[in-house]
């Protein structure tokens, strides 16, 4: 919004009330208007997939009547018509998210706020204030998300919002948007190496875009399992973690399906509506250590993990609690559970690279007290009889045998039973295993692996339920393998005397491409991508793929800056062992570089002259040697007069040619293309020879009795070198 200061009447002139006219014809207020108005579209399309929906309609709705105003020419409504719509939208925002405080009522006002302003656009105050809103809205982008797609948006909308305060400092005239666009863009790169230092080299101070108050659970795995909350998450394309083997002798590591089970939440303690874990495996006892053993070599892996807000890391079955093997995050306390389960003193709200090692080959829970499983037996009363009716009379018909047996005769009830793998299952009620198990037949992992549990229990055999992410994608160009909330899995794991715990995949059973060929479950694809997908699968995949490896090298790279790579980069510059305060004293020294060769460029900016100046100064200096009353204001046509005026003969006649000439093919437009006014820049070939003949000119002019300080030194050297930047003498006056 440029500030309304006067300018021509072509450029402010007001459409007329009714008329629609073409937008070339458009005003520049209404031109600038639109434009902040597209601007702040832009600014709250990123939001409008978390905010509520009266808010979305409530801004178009805002910004569209402030577009009609602009084009019609109309007044602006009253203060109290914004009241009342305010005070509109602070009670849905207290109907909607029951509070004014946090991140999503405080969004979503700002988002109603910033659309407000543009109905109070009456002066350049009003212009600053619509600024700062924008400005802390595209901050607040990374509150949701820190992708290379979220990176970019938040690029664009601060070009634009720099390109509309630089036509709010150009109050005069109809200055072109693409112009303000390069001032704007010319400025933002000016800063870019100042961004980057600080970038580099500023303290991390710990999670900036995570709020305490985050809902858990919100993505990701559950800290519990209710039927139907796995299958929700499987309709998830969002990426959970990235992981990378390390590849001996330079060859990827050949892996298994068996081998790419990533542990979650274990899950034992069952109400007969819910899994949930137990309290021991949650509570941290330095005294009691999980009981693994693991053998083999060791294979190495590098994770990246997106926010998943719960308290845990899940690691690659089975990462082993001793140094090396364990992974290491700074400031952290992890910790692993006798339930394999890796722990976090807090929730995981920012994004989080670590390395660890597993082992493909473990034995765990081999030595377990016997209260605790009888604990893992225990089933509620009065749930799923049938089931419990079932599984009695099989555990009759196979009397004596061990949990190993009896679990290959539930599998193969479940391979030969005519069991459905599903993503939309029937709805189940209470008794939700009875009816999955004998009715429905349809069901996801989840279904399958508490079906399992509870008939293994009912059976006398302590198991449980385990919920994590099972397979990957093939490695990309980088080795890096992406691991979907799509690839969410349940799995069971029983227990037997002198074994331990032994993993079960029932669904492997029912639907063995999902586990064996470790392939995702697919999402619910949206219009666009469900068209290119339909048309062309493999075109689609590439692109995905190609883009989600641009974004991995974004998160490593950029997001992925730690304190820890901070320290390396010292260390690599000489300083033996970095602090935090050697991070600060390196970003105040080259900080305090970057200001000093600011200020000496200024510096030099100041005092640089064009050459026609310096020469004009020096054309002064001779002519006053000469007795000509010769001034810094006058053009050089009046010193030619003055010349002819003091001398005669043909001396002075040749100085008045030579500066009539110099003023022709300095200011005079001409037919060829090197002539014409040219305020600024080397001399020209024309101008050279011109200033040559001048000097020489000059020095056959007789020497006054109280000559001035003659300059023929200067006046020479800068003849031949016209680019040299000179003095301060003033620039000739325009005749």
């Amino acid at each position: 919004m440029s500030a309304p200061t006067p300018t021509p009447a072509d450029a402010t002139a007001p459409l007329r009330p009714g008329r629609w006219q073409p937008w070339r014809q458009w005003p520049r207020d209404t031109r600038d208007t639109l434009f902040q108005l597209l601007l702040i579209g832009w600014i709250t399309l990123p939001h409008l997939g978390h905010l509520p929906l009266w808010c979305g309609a409530l801004t178009a709705l805002v910004l569209l009547w402030r577009a009609q105003i602009a084009l019609r020419g109309a007044s602006l409504p009253g203060r109290w018509t914004v009241v009342v719509v305010l005070g509109v939208a602070v009670a849905l925002t207290l109907l909607t998210e029951r509070t004014l405080l946090g991140r999503e009522a405080g969004v979503t006002l700002l988002v109603v706020l910033l659309a407000l302003k543009t109905l109070e656009l009456r002066a350049r105050r009003d212009a600053m204030v619509l600024f700062f809103l924008g400005f802390f809205l595209v901050l607040t982008n990374a509150l949701y998300s820190q992708s290379l797609l979220t990176a970019l948006a938040m690029l664009v909308a601060t070009w634009g919002l720099l390109t509309a305060l630089v036509l709010a400092h150009m109050p005069v005239g109809r200055p072109p948007l693409a112009r303000a666009g390069r001032v704007a863009l010319r400025s933002a790169l000016l800063g870019l190496p100042v961004m980057a230092v600080v970038f580099v080299l500023f303290p991390r101070l710990g999670p900036l875009w995570g709020l305490p108050h985050d809902s858990v659970g919100r993505t990701g795995l559950s800290g519990s399992l209710r039927l139907g909350g796995v299958s929700e998450l499987a309709n998830d394309d969002s990426i959970a973690f990235r992981v990378r083997f390390d590849a001996p002798g330079g060859q990827a590591p050949a892996l298994r399906a068996d081998d790419l089970y990533f542990r979650g939440p274990v899950l034992s303690r069952f109400d007969g509506l819910e899994w949930s874990a137990s309290v021991f495996a949650t509570t941290r006892n330095p005294q009691r250590m999980p009981d693994l053993q693991v053998s083999g070599p060791p294979l190495g892996y590098e994770l990246v993990l997106e926010p998943i807000r719960l308290p845990l890391l899940p690691l690659l079955e089975a990462t082993p609690q001793r140094a090396g093997s364990a992974p290491v995050l700074p400031d952290w306390t992890v910790w692993q559970g006798t339930d394999l389960q890796w722990r976090t003193d807090r929730l995981v709200t920012e994004r989080l690279r670590l390395r660890a090692e597993a082992h493909t080959r473990f034995q765990h829970g081999l030595a377990i007290d016997g209260a605790e499983l009888d604990a893992l037996r225990r089933l509620p009363e009065g749930y799923n009889p049938r089931v419990l009716a079932w599984a009695r009379g099989v555990r009759e018909q196979l009397a004596g045998a061990d949990p190993r047996t009896l679990a290959t005769a539930v599998m193969a009830q479940v391979r030969q039973g005519g069991y459905a793998y599903t993503l939309a299952p029937p709805p189940y009620g209470r008794d939700a295993i009875d009816e999955f198990w004998f009715d429905g037949k349809e069901g996801f992992c989840e279904h399958y692996a508490t079906a399992f549990v509870t008939v293994m229990r009912a059976m006398g055999v302590p198991a449980r339920v385990v919920t994590g992410y099972q397979g990957a994608e093939p490695p990309d160009a980088d080795g890096w393998r992406i691991v979907r909330q799509s690839h969410a899995h349940a799995w069971a794991e029983y227990w037997q005397a002198g074994s331990g715990w032994l993993r079960a995949d029932p669904t492997a059973a029912v639907a063995p491409e999902r586990v064996r060929a470790s392939r995702a479950l697919p999402p619910r694809p949206g219009l666009v991508a469900g068209a290119l997908r339909t048309m062309n699968p493999a075109l689609a995949d590439r692109l995905r793929r190609a883009w989600e490896n641009l974004d991995n090298r974004w998160t490593l790279w950029v997001m992925g800056w730690s304190r820890t790579r901070q320290f390396d980069l010292l260390q690599h510059l000489g300083v033996p062992q970095p602090d935090t305060a050697d991070l600060a004293r390196a970003l105040v020294l080259l900080l305090a570089g970057a200001a000093s060769v600011g200020a000496l460029w200024a510096w030099r900016d100041r005092h640089r002259q064009d050459p026609r100046q310096r020469l004009h100064g020096a054309v002064l200096h001779a002519l006053q040697r000469a007795g000509v009353a010769a001034r810094p204001h006058q053009p050089l046509r009046q010193l030619a007069a003055a010349v002819r005026a003091r001398h005669d003969g043909p001396a002075a006649e040749a100085v008045a040619q030579a500066l009539l000439t110099l003023e022709q093919l300095r200011y005079a437009p001409g037919p060829g293309p090197g002539l014409g006014p040219r305020p600024h820049g080397a001399l020209r070939a024309d101008e050279r020879r011109a200033w040559r003949a001048l000097r020489a000119a000059a020095a056959r002019l007789p020497a006054c009795a109280a000559p001035a300080q003659a300059v023929p030194s200067a006046l020479a050297t800068h003849v031949d070198h016209p680019a040299t930047p000179v003095g301060d003498a003033p620039p000739p006056s325009r005749s």
